[in-house]
């Protein structure tokens, strides 16, 4: 019996031998997995610092353009006063054409018979001066000068 006593000493010596070995592998497996993950770590960490830079960089581009948008709108504010301005000067010359347009729409409607008369008038006296041109003799209208007309030759 005795035999068997060794032979369980010798067996759970075995397996704690196994045991010890088995943890030591996965503790160095480990000790790997957690280097691994610190250089990771590392690198996130110099990565996450260069963002932080870029992004400083970028909020600072951002401020320096809000501002330049800023002032370039207030600029702008300035040429759409000036612009409304124009446009008031426009509509207070559009008003006056219409009054002066309507005025005189109005005075030549109030005057349309004496306008009527006037051409009426116009036209006699067109009328008679062409008449006095017909009557009066053709040597006077030539004057000593030869006046040719096309298909009759030459008149003096």
């Amino acid at each position: 019996m005795e035999n068997l006593l060794y032979i369980a000493a010798i067996v759970a010596a075995i397996a704690f031998l196994i045991l010890c070995v088995s943890l030591a592998m996965t503790l160095f497996s480990v000790k790997k997995t957690l280097q691994s993950v610190s250089e990771t770590m590392d690198g996130l960490t110099v990565q996450l610092e260069g963002i932080t830079k870029e992004t400083a960089d970028l909020l600072h581009k951002t401020n320096s353009l809000a501002e330049d948008i800023q002032q370039k709108s207030e600029k702008l504010n300035t040429v759409v006063d000036a612009v409304k301005g124009v446009g008031e000067s426009v509509s207070g010359l559009n008003s006056s054409v219409r009054r002066v347009s309507e005025s005189i729409t109005t005075g030549a409607e109030q005057n349309a018979d004496k306008i009527a008369q006037a051409v009426q008038w116009s036209n006699v006296v067109i009328d008679i001066m062409a008449k006095v041109k017909e009557r009066k003799p053709q040597s006077a209208k030539s004057k000593g000068w030869t006046v040719y007309k096309p298909g009759q030759g030459l008149k003096k």
